[in-house]
């Protein structure tokens, strides 16, 4: 069984370089996996942050299991990430220099069936930065197109 995609941070390249990326484990309640198998999932505006030795992930929005009753979960709540201690040292290394941040770029179920999240170290592009991605999609579209045509 090939992995499933949930969710994609779509804004997540537009906005950021990608600098390193890497795949972390996610602690989750029983209606929240329901729900997640059921595509209902929105990494916009979610980022992680290491506090206390710990990964944390917020503003991930999981929306409430319909069939779920009063034991339902917050759908913004923030959850722990599982990564290994040597790589949580890496990424306060990372975050301590400027500009760096932990942004998700895709929640999916792996081929075990497990919940794991890809994460990314991301640097902010500037408004620049953004203009010339445009350009040059719109210069691969032409020549696609160009040769398409022929």
């Amino acid at each position: 069984m090939p992995a499933k995609v949930i969710a994609v941070n779509k804004k997540a390249r537009y906005e950021y370089h990608i600098v390193d990326i890497f795949e972390t484990g996610i602690v989750l309640t029983g209606t929240e996996v329901k729900s997640l198998r059921a595509g209902k999932a929105n990494l916009q505006d979610s980022y992680a942050r290491v506090e206390n030795g710990e990964l944390l992930l917020y503003n991930m929005h999981i929306a409430q299991y319909q069939q779920g009753n009063r034991f339902n979960h917050e759908p913004k709540r923030v959850r722990k990430l599982l990564i290994h201690k040597r790589e949580i040292l890496r990424l306060i290394g990372y975050t301590k220099e400027k500009g760096l941040t932990l942004i998700p770029l895709k929640v999916f179920f792996n081929e075990r069936g497990w919940v794991k999240v890809e994460m990314a170290t991301a640097r902010g592009k500037k408004s620049y930065d953004k203009r010339q991605d445009i350009i040059a999609r719109e210069a691969k579209r032409e020549v696609e197109r160009a040769v398409k045509g022929r």
